[in-house]
């Protein structure tokens, strides 16, 4: 039993991956499915492909390994937060697509909550804004527009997770309903700061509580996965969503640390300690991680659109077959073209949260193609990061934020990326040996656990740099390029 099982169910794929004693990767496995778009802004996902693409890769890992199911010793989940699932408590049987973060059919109901004065309350409970990327609300608009719903729900027949807690409820073959602090921490709906679910605004939301899952740390004993999945009943016994599970397994620890995960969004953090900081721009508190029923929080900034941007270039308009093409058409591009492409497809996320924005493209020229399209497309993400970390230093700031910015995720392997990053923000980036972070840091919740994997402080000892990135852009032409980014984002609002 010297092997750990970790789940990454992301949004646009399920993962599994297999770590040895040394945390090192021996196997993975990886299906992606499909994405749901029945109107303008809305985003699902199908729960039978969320389930049947989890259990499906983590057998093919298991396999692939070379492993017998007494070979592992734990699995540790990590998922895309604030996805929202309903189902029936008894048959299992979901009673509508579960809404993804990135949705944004609830944007009418957030701005009735602003204009009614919740909002405040909201946000010194839950640390999060009056905004549809939370479950709250799109758990709220399914009990609104599902028949009966309600009411079932009252009754303790429906119940309500987030995609860790579905999980598990399959897993376990529904003998568990439970979900950690993180994950908790991202519905709108739990307080940060008293450690539980608010009735105060389910009740303002009318969510019976019923319907909650019960909340444990991120390394705790979240049940038994049923026997004949795997062969033997295995113990899960880490959970964190993707963002604070990244932030684990790039082992910041310490306050002022900061990661930025590139997935489908973008995900900056900056541990806080136990202070809860309450941001002046735009930032979400958030609890980091949580161990011995002791929260650590964190500052952190969303951008929705990051690896999407390529996914974009591939899927919409077809200008190239795989996201490694990206880098290559980009470094094609003809500088004297300043084409600014700001992705708000689904609306921008920090600083500026605005829901109804849609995206623009700024500066074409009728010798724009492709490579300047695809240029543009890597630079967005760069200035978005920037927007954050200039936010996150002003709420933290002369409390000793590091300098230093830890990538991980898919779009950080992109050496021009990485460059463009450190260029327009004009701080090192460190990209490390093991770039399945968010993965790497459930294996270790759960490993610790297990007593497989050593401390806190053992672990960060174990992390390892790959590459230093550093600035090497004039402080004119990143200050010229970032102020078009500014100009083009206020047109892009104002419009």
């Amino acid at each position: 039993m010297s092997h750990i099982l970790a789940i990454d169910q992301g949004t646009t794929s399920s993962r599994a991956i297999i770590f040895d004693a040394a945390m090192k990767v021996v196997a993975s496995a990886q299906e992606e499915f499909p994405q749901h778009y029945p109107d303008s802004g809305w985003v699902e996902h199908d729960p039978a492909d969320l389930w049947s693409t989890t259990a499906g890769t983590c057998r093919a890992a298991i396999e692939r390994a070379g492993l017998a199911p007494e070979d592992i010793a734990a699995i540790g989940i990590t998922n895309q937060r604030e996805t929202t699932l309903v189902w029936d408590r008894d048959t299992g049987q979901p009673v509508h697509n579960a809404i993804v973060w990135q949705d944004r059919r609830t944007a009418p109901f957030c701005r009735q909550m602003r204009d009614a004065g919740h909002a405040d309350m909201v946000t010194a409970r839950t640390g999060l804004l009056m905004d549809p990327y939370f479950s709250g609300t799109k758990l709220k608009w399914i009990l609104d527009h599902v028949d009966g719903a309600r009411d079932r729900a009252r009754v303790g027949k429906l119940i309500f997770g987030t995609v860790d807690t579905y999980l598990i409820w399959k897993l376990t073959g529904g003998a568990a309903h439970v979900t950690d602090a993180t994950n908790a921490a991202r519905t709108l709906l739990y307080d940060i700061h008293k450690g539980r679910w608010s009735k105060t605004i389910c009740d303002l939301f009318d969510i019976p509580m019923e319907m909650l899952p019960e909340v444990k740390d991120c390394a705790a004993d979240f049940g038994m996965t049923r026997p004949d999945l795997f062969g033997r009943a295995i113990p899960v016994l880490g959970v964190a969503g993707d963002q604070q599970a990244a932030t684990l397994g790039q082992a910041c620890f310490e306050p002022g640390m900061m990661k930025s995960t590139y997935g489908t969004g973008c995900f900056a953090l900056l541990n806080t300690g136990d202070t809860a900081v309450v941001s002046n721009n735009r930032l979400l508190t958030t609890i980091a991680y949580q161990l011995d029923g002791k929260p650590t929080y964190a500052l952190e900034g969303s951008i929705f659109i990051a690896g999407a941007v390529v996914q974009w270039l591939r899927d919409g308009l077809k200008i190239i077959r795989e996201a490694k093409e990206t880098q290559p058409l980009a470094e094609t591009a003809d500088p004297t073209q300043q084409v600014v492409l700001v992705p708000a497809f689904t609306g921008l996320g920090a600083p500026y949260w605005n829901a109804e924005c849609r995206g623009a493209i700024y500066g074409l020229t009728r010798n724009s193609g492709p490579a300047e399209l695809a240029r543009a497309a890597l630079e967005s993400v760069g200035y978005q990061t920037r927007d954050l970390l200039e936010a996150m230093q002003a709420d933290w700031q002369g409390k000793g934020a590091s300098a230093t910015l830890r990538v991980d995720g898919g779009m950080s392997a992109s050496d021009w990326a990485m460059q463009f990053l450190a260029d327009i923000t004009g701080a090192p980036v460190d990209r490390p040996d093991v770039l399945e972070t968010t993965a790497l840091g459930v294996a270790w919740l759960a490993g610790m656990r297990a007593g497989l994997y050593p401390d806190q402080a053992g672990f960060a000892k174990s992390w390892a740099l790959q590459q230093t990135f550093t600035p090497m852009m004039a402080d004119d032409q990143r200050e010229a390029k970032y102020a078009a980014w500014k100009r083009a984002v206020k047109a892009t609002l104002s419009y």
